[in-house]
């Protein structure tokens, strides 16, 4: 058992298993980040060592970073918008290039409280995992405030760092 500085408990050994998998398969992973302002890489990086598979992240808030820091396509956001699995399909893929990463996970939602519509509520989160062969992408609703959706988010990006590490 190893010594847990993380606040949530849970959270740190969910990323010390992602790290661990990241490890063992000699990979290393990006970020690119909006809804969750960073939380993904920050779960990431509170395991010691985590510079061995940990490459670093974007915080694409704006339709602007997205497409300067990503390349996202400004078509796809005028098409699909800032909250589409096209969007964080193309942000992903960018992040992925722009850091040579082995895999590299994207998330865009509206967390609230505010921010939502009938055809995109609040709680709608879109995110994708990029490999070097394939591209992932889901759609989810999550309940609560905004705090748990941003929670959830980075779980649900977590496991499904895990799951690729596991089956690719």
């Amino acid at each position: 058992m190893h010594t847990d500085p993380h606040p949530d408990s849970s959270l740190y050994q969910l990323a010390y298993s992602v790290g661990d998998a990241l490890k063992a398969r000699n990979w290393f992973c990006s970020t690119a980040e909006s809804c969750t302002g960073g939380g993904i890489a920050s779960a990431l990086t509170a395991i010691p060592g985590s510079s061995e598979w940990f490459f670093g992240g974007w915080v694409c808030y704006s339709n602007m970073a997205k497409e300067h820091q990503l390349g996202v396509q400004p078509q796809t956001l005028l098409n699909f918008g800032a909250v589409s699995e096209e969007t964080v399909k193309e942000m992903a893929e960018g992040a992925r290039h722009a850091s040579h990463a082995d895999i590299a996970v994207a998330v865009s939602g509206i967390a609230g409280p505010s921010g939502g519509s009938a055809e995109k509520p609040v709680g709608l989160v879109c995110i994708a995992w990029a490999t070097a062969t394939h591209t992932e992408t889901a759609k989810f609703i999550f309940d609560g405030g905004r705090s748990d959706v941003r929670y959830q988010t980075i779980i649900t990006t977590l496991n499904g760092i895990l799951k690729l590490c596991c089956v690719s």
